[in-house]
């Protein structure tokens, strides 16, 4: 029984690590690339839920289905964004002012949230999802195996298209050497808006999964732009792999110290494993995917 426990509670970490990746994979990006902390984060992917609860309402669209579409129009709103308000943080080179806009962006968002909503919890619903299959005595919850494999398809074709594609290429040169690129004729404002916009629509594709399996409110955006931050620190910056890594390891710990020491108890953990990496490995498990490590 108590074997049976803990590979049910790997399980649940390992999925629930596969969901926080993908949360946590543009807010990576946006560090990376731009040296933008990005506290608007979790309303983008608060949005991307409720962009899919409310085409699920008008249109019918399964919320699966509704990914793409959530992606282009958060992808737009981040470019916007990114164009109108963050541009000036990143000229000046400053990160409080990246705080400070993106802060300020996220309460206006989130109040735009409630007007839209309400401040009610919501879920989604969708019919495309696995069946949940019985190993043993451990149980793989359809809904949450669903989006472990939504996570890591959406999270693969990142990694590709940052590896493989012209614009990943530039974008990864840009995070390196900015200027250098320029000389190579790359636009680095036209890359800026574009790493922007992939990442808010990345969240807001994030949102749609976590909207399955987890109720949500628009007050829930500080708690995911968090975990972002963590996941970010405990895997490396700009590295869909190291997204990966962070978040399946703040998955492992969220659920074996919920189970094993109490359902209040794993933020401590979770703060104590940032710490420990802070000291032992500032740069996180990969380092930064841009930048050589020290």
């Amino acid at each position: 029984m108590n074997g049976t426990l803990l590979f049910q509670t790997l399980v649940d970490g390992l999925i629930l690590g596969g969901i926080f990746s993908l949360s946590a994979v543009g807010f990576s990006l946006i560090f990376g690339v731009l040296g933008v902390v990005n506290l608007a984060h979790g309303v983008f992917i608060l949005a991307g839920a409720y962009i899919g609860l409310w085409l699920k309402g008008a249109l019918g669209l399964d919320p699966l289905a509704a990914i793409p579409v959530v992606f282009l129009v958060l992808a737009v709103i981040g470019g916007a964004l990114q164009r109108t308000l963050v541009s000036a943080a990143v000229q000046r080179g400053s990160l409080m002012t990246s705080l400070l806009i993106t802060f300020g962006a996220s309460l206006i968002l989130r109040d735009l949230l409630i007007l839209a909503f309400g401040p009610d919890i919501q879920s989604l619903s969708s019919t495309w999802l696995l069946r949940t299959y019985h190993v043993g005595g451990v149980v793989i919850d359809g809904a949450r195996a669903t989006g472990l494999l939504a996570s890591l398809v959406l999270l693969a074709m990142l990694a590709i298209a940052l590896h493989a594609m012209k614009v990943g290429r530039a974008i990864r040169a840009t995070a390196q050497q900015s200027f250098a690129a320029g000389l190579c004729g790359v636009d680095s404002n036209r890359i800026y808006t574009l790493t922007f916009g992939v990442s808010a629509g990345f969240a807001g594709a994030s949102g749609i999964i976590i909207g399955m399996i987890n109720p949500f409110s628009p007050f829930d955006d500080a708690y995911w732009t968090l975990n972002a931050f963590v996941t970010v620190v405990l895997g490396g910056v700009g590295s869909p792999v190291g997204a990966l890594l962070g978040g399946l390891m703040l998955g492992e710990i969220s659920t074996l110290s919920s189970q094993y020491i109490g359902p209040r108890f794993p933020n401590v953990f979770i703060f104590c494993a940032l710490l420990l990496m802070l000291i032992v490995r500032p740069n996180g498990l990969l380092g930064n995917a841009y930048k050589a490590s020290v």
